[in-house]
């Protein structure tokens, strides 16, 4: 069975249908991802079973519903007032605030590419929260503050009492006293979440194990400046691990912005996504005429604008590294996953690091143990479809917009 699609949303002035969102996998069939639909009881003929299992398919050249004065085929017709706003998840914004982040970093890029220099954090100050280590969520940051005038602040786990010697309560309150805004990477969702709770100035999440929002802004960007469509007539495959941070971020960002998202991975991981996710990720692809789907069908690679990539394991999973490799490597992505797509323009991306060769200890410590941990091919990820660095270089144009945005004057 081919995974079923979103039906769009029905025109009617009748009461509103019950949605009830199942996740299932279907005996000699792929994982799918589905809507059933029940129509309250009104005297009326019931449903047919039929319509349950095989809802109307999107059609291609269906816009998602207006989003009033900000979408106009990615071109800003007013600013928005995000000041003082945390960003913790896109699933916090509207479609339009999205959609004015994606501008703003898309201008403060080319204001500075041509020179103009215009600091919009002079006297602020920022904290940077390190609980993982990274490269380019750091450097960002970093660059993008003080471009803009910032001082910044970093600590590391080991250069703080926080949840230590001091509560995270205690901490997030001392820090909102000194700082203008928090940066958090780390892993649980629950710590960025208390940290706007508590601190009283804007917290931004620069990774947890939920969740990656700055980096589907990035995504966001480059496809833009790539793809000669707007968002929400694209479609982006992500094949691999389905229940990790990136996946879920993606599954998101596309459902906000009406896009067509496929989770490409084996049934094992899919079952283990967190299902109450999936049903708000649904619930907003609905009301933004998106798609998304969650399937093992390598067929469904067919049309994608984008082949997304991510790393099998996480920091702190190195110990599933084989397991998951003999999972996930018959979704390592190749020439024939490309060539499959059938579009000869499809782009490849990667939130990076990535394991494209054997030029890393890990990857070469893992192949003399007889394990291959590369998610894409050095073809792919070194070919003319990837745009991975510049994708890597809009995480600090996209971070800059979110700092202008919320603590900007």
């Amino acid at each position: 069975m081919k995974p079923e699609a979103l039906p769009a949303r029905p025109s009617s002035n009748r009461t509103h249908p019950l949605l009830l969102l199942f996740l299932f996998w279907t005996v000699h069939g792929p994982f799918s991802l589905f809507l059933l639909e029940e129509k309250e009881k009104m005297g009326g003929a019931k449903n047919q079973p039929s319509s349950w299992l095989n809802p109307p398919a999107r059609k291609g050249g269906q816009s998602p519903p207006p989003m009033g004065k900000f979408e106009k085929e990615g071109n800003p017709i007013m600013a928005l007032n995000l000041k003082g706003r945390s960003f913790l998840t896109l699933e916090d914004l509207t479609p339009g605030e999205i959609r004015y982040l994606l501008d703003l970093g898309r201008d403060l890029k080319a204001k500075r590419r041509a020179g103009i220099c215009e600091p919009a954090l002079k006297g602020k100050h920022i904290v940077l929260l390190f609980e993982k280590t990274s490269t380019r969520t750091r450097c960002s940051f970093e660059v993008a503050a003080t471009q803009e005038g910032a001082h910044v602040t970093y600590l590391d786990a080991g250069s703080s009492q926080m949840g230590k010697k001091e509560s995270l309560e205690d901490s997030a309150k001392v820090l909102g006293r000194f700082f203008d805004g928090i940066e958090y990477r780390g892993y649980a969702q629950q710590v960025v979440e208390d940290l706007a709770k508590w601190s009283g100035v804007p917290v931004w999440n620069g990774l947890t194990d939920w969740d990656h929002p700055t980096q589907i802004l990035a995504d966001m960007m480059t496809l833009e400046e790539h793809c000669a469509k707007p968002l929400n007539k694209m479609k982006v495959v992500f094949p691999g691990d389905v229940r990790n941070n990136m996946c879920y971020a993606w599954m998101m960002g596309a459902a906000k912005m009406g896009m067509h998202f496929v989770g490409l991975g084996p049934q094992e991981l899919a079952q283990q996504m967190d299902q109450e996710l999936v049903k708000r990720v649904f619930a907003e692809a609905r009301q933004n005429g998106g798609l998304i789907e969650i399937t093992d069908d390598m067929g469904s690679l067919k049309g994608a604008d984008m082949i997304y990539g991510d790393i099998w394991a996480s920091m702190g999973e190195e110990d599933l590294i084989p397991k998951r490799a003999e999972l996930l490597s018959p979704f390592r992505v190749t020439e024939e996953t490309m060539k499959a797509t059938g579009n000869p323009d499809v782009l490849y991306m990667h939130c990076l690091p990535s394991f494209h060769d054997f030029e890393t200890k890990l990857a070469k410590e893992w192949k003399d143990k007889g394990v291959d941990i590369r998610e894409v091919t050095d073809e792919v990820f070194r070919g003319p479809h990837s745009v991975v660095f510049d994708e890597a270089e809009n995480r600090m144009h996209s971070i800059k917009a979110v700092l202008v945005a919320t603590i900007g004057k």
